[in-house]
């Protein structure tokens, strides 16, 4: 299948999970491409709200240690290595332009920015011939179908101006032969804030420039209220705490739950437990799911701790969850979906808090705060109601299993609040989507969109209804009943990973002339055992191929693959086959080697070395300086209906 030109993947939003699909599309692609990056906040390329400069605090701190950090999930060292060796700490502040950083140890979340735009970066100057980078600002309000198929993609307040409309519009349509969605979390509005949204003693985004300049510049005596108990109110609760705060500090939320700090020397495990025995008489009604749920985790926290005396306490129950994941979605499919929906409601943050800690530069002062009735108090309930007074203060109604309370506070801190129902959203782009049955609200969640096994957009039909891929907070439910990942792991930096690399090797799948995606997961069924050695001689190949971040280390290993696709028709020549065709046996291969980068049954040290990826590396390349990035290039005239493109 010829084609003519190079295909265009328009990637829209540039925080981790859009620059990481970029890094692995420029990384992965053999033919001709240009990959376009637009985001319509400017302060968010390669951050997103999780790590953005203006809104991270370099006391915010990543929750996890900083050795689960790298972008690479096949490289796990990547992240400690650039913060040590390659990272520009220029007006770094004292505690961290000389530190150290370790597997086990903090890192400040501000500094990823540099990080993934040093890595995409990297990935464009190491591309194949004809493989291109765009960044462009601007928000994408639309998408429409074309024939092909293709599609039309509608930016407002579009640049560089090489790609904006000659006439002036605000608008510009842009042709795109494939749409990668990484959008991020949506906002959820707060009815009981509505009267005080434009208050100034109420923060509605403390990751924000604004949002940490209010609480920095706060009296110290001051009363404060965060909304929120786990991981964005420990940030604003520790901030405050850090540089001397002595007024009360409330946190508050209906679940009450908060962080568990990992030992100093943690380091993620996968622990192979017996599945949990939830239904085994059939499902018996949400009660009797949520008793048996209960039994079943104590009896497996009870063994865990038994067989391996030596665990700490705090990473028993991450243990017994990660081990669960694999067998949950056998057990959510045979729940009732209305059922679903009422247990991830009332039981997802609690399964999402017992699967993850924080390290302790985050939890210290804020627990120590919070011990013996100190200046920090917790507070289970729902706010009913924020108004203002006065003399300039909040007052807050909680109502819980006690009477209603009013909490009188000089300044208010609301979380991000994050929207899961899609129908909901205040996106244009998902709100067309969704009128046009381009995309579906998650049927058995609730929670983001429908996607396929390789995170494909379906329609209400169930179909694949465009040219369109999804990564990150989207495929929220999608996560969970395919792989009963809970709360935060359904779209965090595990999640993405994995995402970015099934995406950008499905979209070259379909894009590529090299290979056949219609030959489908039917692959050589090898008559012979030279044929199946051969086989899987070449997808350790690609493995390694689609791992390689120097362009030629990868150009040797596709020689070396190319021979071997042959060896492997040879063999099945051999043994009497007729030989598959070199690029449906190309796509096979191509599809088993994604399948083992993303392999979720190991931590990504184990995969690293299951993969064979600790021999010695060619010496790589000077690094250059973080924050560098190629020139933005000038895009084809975007063809489009008159006076649009």
């Amino acid at each position: 299948m010829g084609f003519s030109g190079p295909r265009r993947v328009v990637i829209v939003g540039a925080g981790l999970g859009g620059t990481a699909t970029a890094i692995r599309l420029l990384q992965f692609a053999r033919e001709p491409l240009q990959v376009v990056v637009i985001e319509r906040r400017p302060e968010y390329r390669s951050a997103g709200v999780a790590y953005h400069r203006t809104g991270n605090h370099w006391n915010h701190v990543f929750n996890i240690q900083a050795g689960r950090m790298s972008m690479f999930r096949e490289d796990v060292d990547d992240f400690v290595s650039w913060a040590n060796n390659e990272a520009d700490r220029t007006g770094w502040p004292a505690e961290w332009s000389d530190f150290t950083f370790t597997e086990s140890g903090p890192a400040p979340r501000r500094i990823y920015a540099d990080y993934l735009a040093t890595r995409l970066a990297d990935a464009a100057r190491e591309a194949s011939d004809g493989v291109t980078l765009l960044e462009a600002d601007g928000e994408v309000v639309d998408i429409a179908l074309d024939t092909g198929p293709r599609a039309r993609i509608t930016i407002e307040n579009c640049s560089p101006p090489q790609i904006t409309c000659a006439d002036g519009s605000e608008r510009v349509v842009l042709q795109a032969d494939h749409v990668v969605l990484a959008t991020g979390l949506e906002e959820r509005n707060l009815p009981f804030a509505a009267d005080v949204a434009d208050h100034p003693a109420f923060v509605r985004h403390p990751y924000s420039e604004e949002g940490i300049e209010r609480i920095l510049g706060l009296r110290q005596d001051a009363v404060v209220a965060i909304i929120g108990t786990l991981l964005s109110a420990y940030d604003s609760a520790s901030l405050l705490l850090r540089r001397g705060h002595t007024g009360t500090i409330h946190m508050i939320s209906r679940s009450g739950l908060t962080l568990r700090t990992y030992p100093p020397d943690h380091r993620h495990r996968v622990i192979n437990l017996p599945p949990p025995r939830l239904l085994p008489d059939g499902y018996e009604g949400r009660d009797e799911f949520v008793r048996r749920f209960k039994d079943e985790w104590e009896r497996a926290c009870v063994t865990l701790a038994r067989e391996h005396p030596g665990m700490p306490l705090a990473v028993v129950t991450e243990r017994v969850a990660k081990s669960w994941e694999p067998h949950l979605p056998d057990v959510l499919a045979r729940v009732p979906t209305s059922d679903l929906c009422a247990l991830l409601d009332g039981y997802g943050s609690l399964l999402a808090t017992l699967r993850v800690g924080a390290v302790g530069h985050i939890t210290e002062f804020v627990d120590a705060a919070m011990a013996d009735g100190g200046q920090l108090s917790l507070i289970t309930g729902r706010i009913d109601k924020i108004v203002g007074t006065a003399s300039g203060t909040l007052e807050l109604s909680v109502s819980g299993s006690e009477p209603t309370r009013t909490i009188e506070a000089d300044l208010v801190i609301s979380n991000f609040g994050r929207e899961p129902n899609y129908e909901r959203a205040g996106s244009a782009l998902w709100t067309n989507l969704l009128r046009k049955k381009i995309a579906a609200r998650h049927r058995r969640t609730g929670r983001g969109v429908e996607v396929d096994v390789h995170g494909r957009l379906l329609g209400p039909s169930g179909a694949r209804s465009a040219p369109i891929s999804v990564v990150g907070g989207p495929r929220e439910g999608d996560e969970i009943v395919r792989y009963g990942r809970m709360g935060a792991f359904a779209f965090n930096l595990a999640a993405i990973k994995n995402h970015s690399v099934g995406v950008a090797a499905t979209v070259l799948h379909r894009l590529e002339s090299c290979y056949d995606e219609r030959a489908g997961d039917a692959t050589v069924s090898m008559a012979g055992a030279e044929g199946r050695e051969a086989f899987d001689r070449s997808v350790m190949l690609d493995v390694h191929r689609m791992a390689a971040r120097r362009r030629d280390d990868r150009e040797a290993m596709t020689a070396r693959l190319e021979k071997s696709l042959e060896a492997v028709r040879g063999a099945m020549s051999g043994s009497g086959e007729a030989p598959a065709s070199e690029r449906a046996l190309r796509f096979a291969v191509n599809r088993a080697a994604m399948t083992k980068l993303n392999d979720l049954s190991v931590t990504p040290r184990d995969l690293r070395n299951r993969l064979g990826l600790d021999e010695p590396e060619p010496t790589p390349p000077t690094p250059r300086r973080p924050l560098e990035s190629p020139e933005r290039q000038d895009l084809p005239e975007p063809p489009g209906p008159p006076g649009l493109g």
